[in-house]
């Protein structure tokens, strides 16, 4: 019942976010932050709250990111999405709908943490870290977004630059990446095993479930199949990363029948 991961897919690709947002908490009195009809919902079950996009949300609750994300894993999750005004009940309905899904002992409440750390498992964009409107599909490697009516068609924004790209080469490519030892983080710098700098990660984080660091970025096509070796700069130190094949863990989204 991994309904929160199919969540996660829906949101990874309409959020746009600063990725620094995550971790940055309510401390600041000059911030003027939006709040959901769940907040004070919230702050009963144990929810960290922090400043995320303009919007007081909680990062995650009593169970620790990893427990948190273990879980929704196993078997099922509720994230408050309201913010993005994904809601389908009145805002007064909201805390009586989020209860009763309570109810049931698979369901917990997960938190931004763990939504991030599931999104990057999956292979997921986030708006505004891995794609935004300079990206084209075919360099974040989302060519299945487009199908073949509208491939022949050429009826979509974008058309005369994207279509071409499908059919020859682009410059770059989003690429999952793994590594040993400290974990890869957005900005950290991409090189050749020669130690020239050639692209630049977007999302990275250790992986709950691999017990290993994985990240995504950008870099030349030529660097982009899966199993290239290559260095990544992390706290100023070189280390070795490879280009893995995504979603780094096999997703089993729960479809509606």
């Amino acid at each position: 019942m991994q309904r929160a991961v199919s969540m996660v897919a829906h949101l990874g690709l309409r959020l746009k976010v600063l990725p620094s947002a995550l971790g940055r908490p309510l401390s600041c009195a000059k911030d003027v932050l939006r709040r959901t009809p769940l907040y004070d919902f919230h702050l009963a079950h144990g929810g960290k709250m922090v400043a995320f996009a303009g919007w007081s949300l909680p990062v995650q609750y009593r169970d620790s990111h990893v427990d948190s994300h273990l879980h929704t894993r196993r078997h099922c999750s509720l994230f408050d999405v309201s913010h993005m005004l994904q809601i389908s009940v009145p805002a007064a309905g909201a805390v009586h709908l989020a209860t009763a899904l309570l109810e049931n002992p698979e369901v917990k409440l997960a938190g931004l943490a763990a939504r991030d750390s599931l999104r990057l498992e999956a292979g997921l964009c986030l708006y505004g870290s891995d794609i935004d409107e300079h990206t084209t599909p075919v360099e974040g490697s989302l060519s299945w977004t487009l199908g073949k009516r509208r491939r022949t068609a050429m009826d979509f924004p974008g058309a005369s630059v994207i279509v071409p790209q499908l059919k020859g080469k682009v410059q770059r490519r989003r690429v999952g990446l793994m590594c040993e030892g400290a974990p890869m983080r957005a900005h950290s710098p991409i090189l050749n095993t020669e130690g020239t700098v050639i692209g630049t990660v977007t999302s990275g984080c250790p992986s709950p479930c691999l017990k290993k660091n994985v990240a995504m970025g950008y870099v030349p096509c030529e660097y982009s199949r899966p199993g290239t070796p290559l260095l990544v700069e992390v706290r100023r130190k070189q280390q070795m990363a490879v280009v893995s094949k995504m979603p780094f863990v096999t997703t089993n989204y729960y479809t509606l029948k």
